[in-house]
């Protein structure tokens, strides 16, 4: 996806003419309100995906997070299909072999992640899984800055993450397990885009990763049998996590720099925090606090734009 480029620019050694200003002022006037429209598009999907995550986990007692994750991937599969529209029987191996390794990540990444929701709360696994892009981030560049960013962010890990008796680090495992995944997701997007037009590759992924998990929905139905309250919450996760947020993201990538979007979804973190302590009363030491500011500090600092070192 690309970003559009403003409307109306005039050169800086140009002179502006008597009429030019008022010619300028619509379009000026009309890409604030593109920009403000984008700006709450962000807001509005990083907490719908954040409510979703934490009403899917209201589902956990009765199916678990493989269940919840198995119903999200049916839901993403059912919106990016008849969005990305993909043509499979068209593809060649190389299209292939990283839709194939994509679909596996996908699942992996959601897996993980709700896996770990449910055994350290929200606010903790989404700061951690946001190691995944940040990794890339400060990956791409080499400078002062990018150094800095490194250092808070392990400050930050090395807060949360800290011994204690009441740590529990299969939680913390399975949350960096879904950075990881989420590293992978970032880059075989990229080589998938390459290879292929449109939302295809996003599309025919998430199918695939949608008959990964249908035995295992199979299963968690045979042995769980699910109440309408549980499928319910499950649905709605789907939805809040996967399609709203998919459909959010197109919209806002028309209005807002892809910069400014990357640098607008570190403040997913703290999101997650608030909506863990308000919604599901998970609450957190202002240690853990301090460890996530430095997570999206770092997040924020590693997007900003500047010149190289």
């Amino acid at each position: 996806m690309t970003v559009e480029s403003v409307p109306g620019d005039v050169s800086a050694g140009s002179r502006p003419s008597a009429r030019q200003p008022s010619a300028r002022r619509p379009s000026t006037r009309r890409l604030g309100t593109r920009r403000l429209g984008g700006v709450v598009t962000m807001a509005g999907s990083g907490l719908s995906n954040q409510v979703g995550a934490a009403v899917g986990s209201l589902a956990f007692p009765v199916l678990g997070p493989v269940g919840v994750v198995a119903v999200r991937q049916y839901v993403a599969a059912v919106v990016l299909l008849a969005v990305g529209r993909p043509r499979p029987l068209s593809f060649t191996w190389g299209q292939w072999w990283p839709v194939l390794l994509l679909a596996g990540v996908f699942g992996t990444m959601n897996l993980s992640l709700y896996s770990a929701i449910d055994r350290i709360g929200l606010g903790l696994a989404v700061t951690l899984e946001f190691l995944g892009p940040l990794t890339v981030a400060l990956a791409a560049t080499r400078n002062r800055v990018d150094a800095g960013c490194a250092v808070i962010a392990a400050a930050g890990v090395v807060t949360l993450m800290r011994p204690r008796p009441s740590a529990d680090y299969v939680g913390m495992g399975l949350a960096l397990l879904a950075a990881a995944c989420w590293a992978s997701y970032i880059l075989l997007n990229r080589t998938v885009g390459r290879r292929l037009p449109g939302a295809q590759g996003a599309a025919t992924a998430a199918g695939v990763s949608a008959l990964m998990f249908l035995p295992v929905g199979l299963v968690v139905v045979a042995r769980h049998p699910p109440t309408l309250a549980a499928v319910g919450c499950a649905v709605a996760a789907g939805v809040l996590s996967s399609a709203v947020p998919y459909l959010a993201d197109l919209f806002t990538l028309r209005r807002v720099p892809a910069q400014a979007f990357g640098l607008f979804m570190s403040v997913n973190p703290v999101l997650a925090a608030l909506v863990g302590l308000i919604g599901l009363g998970q609450g957190l030491a202002w240690t853990e606090w301090a460890g996530i500011g430095a997570v999206v500090t770092a997040n924020g600092l590693s997007m900003t734009p500047r010149r190289d070192a």
